[in-house]
């Protein structure tokens, strides 16, 4: 009987072993079929990737390196930047804003950037872009928004501070240390759809001081703005929202420009809402002559 035994015990323990090393064959095909698909997704992966982030640059949000210390110390340089481009749909531009606009026919570049020689830097240039690890165009410049259409901007009052409309700008959160808010006198009214736009490090920043003998008089035309640059990105240590100062929100400074009306009715949200005022105006009239209708059908029948 323990012969019998051990003799099924010995012709069942192969059959019980057959099934592992089955198990761990189709494993194994399994994990090779698996990161064989893997690498096949990977190329599809990459250009949705792309695609996503083209679309992302192109409508929504972009984000820029800053090549020069004109805006210093609030933008540094290398600092990296993102920048909403849907804003100024939705709302006008606001004083105090850091924009990023494209300088062509009114400001002249402020830094030298030399174009890539060979295909390779090009497409890695283009990609560095797309992501703001890459030099921007040298007619793209970022500045902070002083005075919008309609306003007086004056340097400078007996304190030699720089008068919006008469109110007098308290620069020093944002101002590079030491320096003052202007060395250059100047008397303008900001012309309709243009901006008078300045950097924060003002002892070394091209901006609307040194146009003011060119067309436009140093300002800068709206519709070549690109966005609002709203945060700081890059590197981790100097990450920080760009929120427009205190300032800026004295309310003796809006006199003068909501008066020009300066480009509310021009922004598509705005547009909206005029044209559906009329139309919920006609919706209720007709609401009304139906009402008196039906009003008066009893009483004819009657």
């Amino acid at each position: 009987m323990d012969i019998e035994r051990a003799g099924v015990d010995s012709t069942t323990t192969p059959s019980a072993s057959q099934p592992d090393a089955t198990s761990q064959g189709s494993g194994s095909k399994r994990r090779r079929k698996s990161s064989s698909s893997m690498w096949r997704e990977l190329p599809v992966l990459i250009v949705i990737a792309l695609a996503l982030a083209i679309l992302l640059k192109t409508f929504l949000v972009q984000a820029f390196f800053i090549p020069s210390g004109s805006m210093e110390n609030t933008l540094r340089v290398y600092d990296r930047v993102l920048v909403n481009k849907v804003v100024y749909h939705l709302r006008d531009i606001k004083r105090g804003d850091i924009v990023v606009f494209n300088g062509v026919d009114s400001f002249t570049p402020e830094v030298t950037i030399t174009p890539p020689s060979n295909p390779i830097s090009k497409a890695l240039s283009w990609f560095g872009g797309l992501i703001g690890f890459a030099p921007p165009s040298e007619t793209d410049f970022i500045k902070r928004v002083i005075g919008i259409p309609g306003d007086h901007v004056v340097c400078c009052d007996a304190q030699g501070r720089i008068t919006v409309n008469g109110v007098a700008l308290n620069e020093t959160s944002y101002l590079y240390p030491g320096n003052a808010p202007s060395d250059m006198r100047f008397n303008i009214v900001v012309p309709k759809d243009r901006l008078w736009v300045m950097g924060d490090h003002r002892a070394m920043s091209s901006d609307s001081r040194a146009h003011i003998g060119d067309p436009g008089g140093g300002t800068v035309p709206i519709d070549k703005v690109i966005g609002r640059a709203f945060v700081v990105i890059w590197p981790v240590g100097h990450w920080t929202w760009l929120s427009n100062p205190s300032t800026f929100d004295q309310p003796g400074l809006s006199h003068q420009a909501a008066a020009l009306g300066t480009a509310a009715l021009g922004s598509p949200l705005a547009l909206g809402f005029v044209g559906a005022v009329p139309l919920v105006g006609l919706r209720r009239s007709v609401r009304r002559r139906r009402a008196r209708r039906l009003a008066r059908a009893p009483a004819a029948g009657g």
